[in-house]
């Protein structure tokens, strides 16, 4: 089996519209950077090698150095009172557990096949992708209401997802002191000590305690105490278990393919409850803004994690150079009372280079649908064998509730962020002709 196999009157009118407005707004306010429609990405291979390669990459800074958005930060040490620069530097475990718990590692949604292009991963939340990033992908940032270019790369390209999601462990690690406890009191804080990323990786999945609707606190009453480890196998309830705990569970307990573990399992010391060094500083009463008291040492034994050593010339290889390409008329006609093939249109996307393209389709006109409204395309240096490969396709259809007249004329424009191909204009004319009830008679609304 494969392994993959989500008005009556006028003020009566008025108020409907206010409150259709109303509703709109909050719509909006919810809504994921690309919605409503699931944009599509590539699937990589089954055994992640992809995925676990970017991953080391991100954990060394090795991906988009000096980038604001997609570079590592460095991670600051020291203790509270004295906090310098540190080294673009996580243990690359930490973030490879941290995507099995997230996503199993994945960045399209179960029903794509790997190797593969389909619909991309996002959870209720808007968490997309192999690191579920939800900060930065909740809103549509870009002018017009459009996903901007970085919201566009980390929905549909694996590397940037996995370069913005080391990009949030970092940061969170960096509102220490500020906002967060420090861990490694005795250690200067020092980010290479697997130990001392507890409180960033609590926080990745959000910092919250007791009374919220999930807490991350490990003495929180909701989980029983003691608890055995979590073995990151499928067998154990992970609502029984901290956010931070899955991810110690998981960095131990790697999943294999092809009987082969992922990565080398490093089982990481949790804070002992047991001792007033750890229960003090994570007693519940003490989990208060801005947590001056839960500051803590370094769990022993601690792990020293040696930083990702890659091979030549991966940053080129994984980056690539993509250029776009598209197969199909710069101008088109959809008639909506047409048959099926008279009221859509597809437009087949290449990527004419190498590595992964992701596009992205836009439209002034809202009477035209794009689905999806962004997506992939690999080049022949990419394995995909399997479903929606190597193009990607662009379908446009009419809504024809919002055309402005029966004959009408709307621009579709395709681009690509981490393509340097000019973005492609397809002129897009809708006929909608509409029959009534007069035998002999037709008019066009």
């Amino acid at each position: 089996m494969p392994e993959r196999s989500r008005a009556w009157v006028a003020l009566a009118l008025v108020g409907l519209i206010a409150a259709t407005a109303a509703l709109m707004s909050l719509a909006r306010a919810d809504a994921c950077a690309l919605d409503p429609r699931r944009p599509h990405t590539y699937e990589g291979d089954q055994v992640r090698q992809a995925y676990l390669s970017a991953i080391d990459a991100a954990s060394v800074n090795a991906l988009f150095p000096g980038d604001p958005y997609f570079g590592l930060p460095g991670a600051e040490t020291g203790a509270r009172a004295a906090r310098t620069d540190g080294p673009a530097v996580i243990p690359s475990v930490l973030l490879k557990a941290i995507a099995w718990v997230e996503s199993d590692m994945t960045m399209a949604s179960r029903s794509v096949s790997f190797n593969s292009i389909g619909d991309a991963l996002i959870s209720f939340d808007c968490g997309h992708g192999i690191m579920q990033v939800t900060t930065g992908m909740t809103l549509p940032l870009g002018e017009g209401g459009r996903a901007t270019d970085r919201q566009v790369l980390v929905a549909t390209h694996y590397v940037y997802n996995v370069a913005r999601g080391a990009y949030i462990l970092v940061d969170k690690w960096n509102q220490a002191p500020e906002f967060r406890p420090i861990a490694g009191t005795d250690t200067g804080s020092n980010p290479l000590l697997v130990e001392n990323w507890y409180y960033a990786v609590w926080s990745y999945n959000g910092f919250t305690g007791p009374g919220s609707t999930r807490s991350n606190h490990p003495a929180d009453a909701t989980f029983t105490w003691p608890r055995p480890a979590y073995r990151c196998d499928g067998t154990q309830s992970r609502g029984r278990y901290p956010y931070q705990e899955l991810v110690w569970g998981c960095m131990a307990n790697p999943p294999a393919r092809n009987g082969q573990q992922l990565w080398q399992p490093v089982v990481a010391t949790l804070p002992d409850l047991t001792r007033p060094e750890f229960s003090t500083p994570l007693n519940v009463n003490r989990f208060q803004y801005p947590y001056v008291e839960m500051d803590m040492p370094t769990p022993a034994p601690a792990h020293l994690a040696t930083p990702a050593n890659l091979p030549a010339g991966y940053r080129e290889r994984a980056l690539a150079s993509p250029a776009l390409s598209i197969t199909g008329s710069a101008s088109i006609t959809l008639q909506t009372n047409g048959s099926p093939a008279q009221q859509t249109a597809r437009v087949s996307i290449h990527n004419a280079g190498t590595g992964v393209l992701t596009w992205y389709a836009t439209t002034s006109d809202n009477f035209l649908i794009l689905t999806p409204p962004a997506g992939a395309a690999v080049g022949g240096d990419v394995p995909c064998a399997t479903s929606g490969c190597p193009n990607g396709t662009l379908t446009i259809s009419v809504n024809p509730t919002l055309l402005p007249r029966a004959r009408a004329t709307g621009q579709i424009t395709i681009a690509s962020p981490n393509s340097s191909a000019a973005p492609v204009v397809i002129s897009v004319q809708v006929v909608a002709d509409f029959e009534v009830g007069t035998p002999g008679t037709s008019r066009a609304r």
